[in-house]
């Protein structure tokens, strides 16, 4: 069997992604502290703020009204997600030229496989370098690229010389560089993982290689193996050129914390409408199979409910059963609220054994 081609993985992440789109409109903002999101009078939250921003300690998902705390002079902007889509239209129209190997993994970031790209004589870093040019010319924003043998290194590469920058890491530089490699910057080490590691006297990926696997699984279940190969720079997932839809959901957050029952139930008709607006547009790729609902007090707390939606019902959309749903939800806590979400579960009708699934649920 021939021996299979060095993989070459390119992952772009844009900076600043909704502000620097922003910014680009317009140029007056330009070094200024800008952060778009939602208005601190209606309890938005930040969904991104550039470089200028960050100085002050504002952050993505922190509430916009202790974010102008942070920094008085913020300029807050309401998201205009069209605006984003046809930038990031834009920057995949580049990416196509280099490979048809692409898996998003949201407007701004993709995993770009060129490992038979002959496009600049099929060098991965000369390829990278130029989709950063091109982006700046044609797009009008500055992306970071990390290019590596996989997704993993890649990934913790793009990261390494934001804003604007470029790292590669070659197949002879992977086994130096994660021995070094905090174990905060491993995939699915967050706050809780982080601190039993650091329990255990494991602050780098060479501290985990004094352990054995079996005793990583002993501490960390299932999570332990993946810990192994990270720490060793293995990482074997393919770079996914489509990701199909599980479920579908319209959430809203109301400015005044809604006072009981009935004031809940009032809005389900609002939400149950951009619901099935959103259905029509892939009505022909997917079948419903559930419906779900949220509900997050005013404290914080959340709660949801879902059930079973038969494929041959054909008003998945009835008030009644949301409302009875959400009813369910809202007595778990009987308190003021201030998000309620309604969705549904989705099966894909592209999937091969859609002629046996479909069964399940008739």
């Amino acid at each position: 069997m021939e021996n299979q081609p060095q993989r070459k993985i390119i992952h772009v992440d844009c900076d600043c992604f909704y502000a620097a789109v922003e910014i680009r409109e317009n140029p007056r903002l330009n070094g200024i502290p800008v952060a778009v999101g939602g208005l601190p009078e209606k309890r938005g939250v930040i969904a991104t703020c550039n470089y200028e921003a960050r100085d002050y300690g504002v952050r993505s998902a922190m509430a916009s009204a202790y974010a102008l705390r942070l920094c008085p002079h913020l300029n807050i902007i309401k998201p205009r997600f069209e605006l984003y889509r046809d930038a990031s239209a834009q920057l995949h129209k580049i990416f196509s030229d280099y490979t048809d190997q692409i898996e998003p993994l949201s407007l701004d970031e993709a995993f770009l496989d060129v490992t038979n790209s002959d496009m600049c004589r099929g060098s991965a870093t000369l390829m990278a370098q130029e989709i950063r040019r091109r982006v700046k010319e044609t797009v009008g924003i500055t992306v970071s690229a990390g290019v590596a043998p996989n997704k993993f290194l890649s990934k913790v590469a793009s990261d390494w010389n934001k804003p604007d920058g470029l790292k590669v890491i070659t197949p002879s530089e992977v086994d130096a560089f994660v021995a070094e490699l905090p174990v905060k910057k491993l995939f699915g080490v967050g706050k809780a993982t982080g601190k039993r590691l650091a329990k255990l006297g494991i602050e780098t990926c060479a501290d985990v290689r004094t352990w054995e696997q079996a005793d990583l699984n002993k501490h960390f279940g299932v999570f332990g193996e993946r810990l192994h190969q990270l720490a060793r720079g293995i990482d074997n997932r393919p770079v996914v050129t489509s990701h199909r839809r599980k479920s579908l959901s319209v959430e809203l957050t109301y400015d005044e914390d809604l006072a009981g029952q009935q004031e809940v139930l009032a809005k389900v008709p609002e939400l149950l409408e951009e619901l099935e607006s959103r259905y029509e547009k892939i009505r022909e790729e997917y079948a419903i199979t559930k419906r779900f609902v949220k509900v997050k007090f005013g404290d914080f707390t959340q709660t949801t409910m879902e059930e079973l939606c038969a494929l041959s019902d054909k008003e998945p959309f009835k008030e009644e059963p949301f409302k009875r749903l959400m009813t369910k939800a809202w007595e778990r806590g009987e308190k003021s609220v201030r998000l309620l979400g309604a969705g549904i579960r989705l099966h894909d009708l592209k999937a091969r054994d859609t002629a046996t699934q479909l069964d399940l649920f008739l």
